[in-house]
């Protein structure tokens, strides 16, 4: 029986001091926006590198990571391929990524944003495929997460080609980390799907922003901010490498009910179990 791989030290210290700094202008940006772009976070050199342990993970070692690696959409194309496959903590599989360039200064400008006290907690790949229809609904992160806590979290998204409207850049709602976290509910409205949207006609959602990036930029979101990405009509995968990072979460003195994960959770245990 093979020994599971060990569990990333995402908080651990950089390896490498950052190269790359966020501005004071942009460190305002997102504190009022709940989002910020950059068109450059690692060296133009480290991209192909990145890209490369990135391909391996859902090509050739895809099996490697199988225990991870889930279909966001909950729905599946033919040959029971992902509509939108995604890698859970690739990092535990390919450790090289932790210690890039790309994350030392991903981690300092985390920093920037939410407080010296802020780490990097986890990572995740999403790949969507060529001419894929599917969407990367709209959502908030908390959505996912405890109701019983409040945090001080974001999460780095930063693409390995060029990000476009065409091939599924992320689009944000300025303001909307402002927020208390708005109706949502499994994605397609079935219980048994992992990913999450926003519940049709909950959200006006006409004052969003694309964020069009070169490959190796990257943008910043707050945990409450709303943000979609839409379906990758190009000839290529779109490679998105994504980064969390978090100051502190703590129990709320008065606990919140998300309905969403309720469903989520029972209709879980009542799925016949798979030989």
């Amino acid at each position: 029986m093979s020994t599971p791989p060990p569990v990333p030290e995402y908080g651990a210290p950089a390896s490498l001091k950052p190269t790359h700094l966020l501005t004071p202008e942009q460190v305002a940006f997102y504190q009022a926006n709940g989002y910020l772009a950059i068109d450059t976070v690692m060296p133009e050199l480290e991209i192909a590198e990145v890209r490369r342990i990135y391909d391996r993970l859902f090509n050739e070692d895809r099996e490697l990571a199988g225990a991870d690696t889930y279909d966001l959409s909950g729905q599946k194309g033919r040959g029971g391929k992902e509509a939108i496959p995604q890698i859970l903590q690739p990092a535990k599989y390919a450790p090289a990524l932790l210690a890039t360039q790309m994350v030392a200064n991903l981690k300092a400008m985390m920093q920037q944003l939410h407080g010296l006290e802020t780490k990097m907690v986890g990572d995740h790949a999403i790949n969507k495929p060529p001419h894929n229809a599917a969407a990367t609904p709209w959502h908030q992160d908390e959505a996912y997460w405890n109701p019983a806590k409040e945090y001080s979290s974001l999460s780095v998204w930063v693409p390995l080609q060029s990000a476009t409207k065409e091939n599924g850049c992320m689009h944000f709602v300025p303001g909307s980390h402002q927020l208390e976290i708005v109706p949502h509910q499994p994605i397609g409205d079935n219980p048994l799907t992992p990913g999450l949207e926003v519940v049709p006609g909950a959200f006006d959602f006409s004052s969003a922003v694309a964020c069009e990036l070169p490959a190796g930029g990257a943008t910043f979101h707050h945990g409450r901010t709303l943000h979609y990405t839409p379906p990758n009509n190009s000839d290529d995968f779109r490679r998105a490498y994504i980064a969390m990072g978090s100051a502190y979460e703590k129990p709320l003195a008065t606990p919140r009910s998300f309905p969403w994960q309720e469903r989520q959770r029972e209709a879980k245990a009542k799925k016949p179990a798979q030989n």
